[in-house]
């Protein structure tokens, strides 16, 4: 199925859960926030929160530094 991540069009196997795909796009969940159509999903929920056709996923890592 297809979703927007950042904008950018994707095709992710049907039931995608929010954790499946970040280990799809092999991101680690430490420094990490998503947002599914415009709502922020909290990192307990990764596991149940499961992504529909035309989904749209901002994904952010925060970096640090001093």
């Amino acid at each position: 199925m297809e979703v927007i991540i950042n904008g950018e069009p994707r095709t992710v196997p049907a039931e995608t859960s929010v954790a499946q795909l970040l280990k799809l796009l092999g991101i680690e969940g430490e420094g990490v926030a998503v947002e599914l159509d415009r709502a922020i999903v909290r990192r307990t929920a990764w596991t149940e929160r499961v992504l529909t056709p035309g989904a749209k996923l901002e994904i952010v890592h925060f970096v640090g530094g001093g």
